[in-house]
């Protein structure tokens, strides 16, 4: 159970709308053990035409009318100890806008400095994190575990995010981000598990500081795995889009969503196995009403 558990958390991951974050944390309160990993290459799509804007939402995506966001993932976790795993993640993003071919052609001739396209692709930012198990107890059939994690996320190709509604549709906001989080894991004798996770990311430049948690309930088989989650993120600061004060920089504004999702697990052969999930925003500011679906294939050792 621990390691099924323990390979599927990378699998989702969203590329994101402009500059968001991962649709689900890259860490989860199952541990690796000494030894043992995983490797997951993944693919997300997701798309969107309204916009979660403050005060009210519009209906179609700013000179895009509507974005499609394609990535491939590429994640590895290895357990140090029993008590220490170490986590990488890597994604490469393709973001398309539906804008018309002449709509573009002019807004580059009006402004020639903007470099409108309907498509923004590269690696985004590699992750790194550390998760450690700080304490156990037994409370009846069930363990109690509570865990910490350090990461440090940074952009690895020279994408461009800069002024202007052109980069609506940026791989990301080129941020360093430092997030510290505390987890607790609750597990049964059933293979029935809930989590709660809470961290505070600091980010570089003029993207606001966030507070970022997320629950989940699920079961964990020796071969099946099954989650529902609910995530959310709330920024610490930044400017509100078409409001007084931006400047038309997106990765200043404050994105805040909540986001709710569900993701299956299920062994193939030879340590191989099979990863699909889906996910929606269901509120948020600044940021696109997407769905997306993940699928993905796993190798467990």
């Amino acid at each position: 159970m621990r390691n099924i558990s323990a390979l599927f958390l990378g699998t989702l991951l969203l590329a994101g709308t402009a500059s968001t974050t991962q649709a689900q944390s890259l860490v989860s309160g199952f541990m690796a053990g000494k030894g043992h990993g995983s490797v997951v290459v993944s693919g997300t799509t997701e798309r969107y035409e309204t916009v979660y804007l403050a005060p009210d939402n519009i209906d179609r995506v700013p000179v895009f009318q509507e974005v499609r966001v394609n990535s491939v993932n590429l994640y590895a976790t290895y357990g140090l100890s029993d008590k220490i795993d170490a986590v990488i993640s890597l994604p490469y993003i393709q973001s398309k806008g539906r804008a018309a071919g002449a709509v573009v052609g002019d807004l580059n001739t009006l402004f020639p400095t903007a470099g409108y396209t309907n498509v923004r692709q590269g690696f985004q930012d590699v992750t790194g994190l550390l998760k450690f198990k700080t304490y156990s107890r037994e409370i009846g059939s069930s363990i109690l575990d509570l865990l910490g994690v350090v990461s440090l996320s940074t952009p690895v190709s020279d994408y461009q995010t800069s002024t202007g509604y052109g980069y609506i549709i940026a791989i990301g906001n080129r941020a360093t981000k430092y997030s510290a989080s505390g987890i607790a894991h609750l597990k049964t004798s059933s293979g029935l598990f809930a989590t709660g996770q809470v961290s505070y990311s600091l980010r570089t430049g003029q993207v606001p500081n966030a507070l970022v948690g997320e629950a989940k309930i699920g079961y964990a088989g020796p071969k099946t795995y099954l989650e529902g989650f609910a995530s959310f993120q709330e920024s610490n600061g930044g400017t509100d889009i078409a409001q007084d004060g931006f400047s038309g920089f997106f990765p200043s504004t404050r994105v805040n969503f909540i986001r709710l999702g569900a993701s299956f697990y299920r062994p193939l052969a030879q340590g191989f196995g099979v990863v699909l999930g889906a996910n929606t925003y269901v509120s948020g500011r600044n940021i696109g009403k997407s769905t997306g679906y993940s699928a993905g294939i796993s190798y467990n050792y």
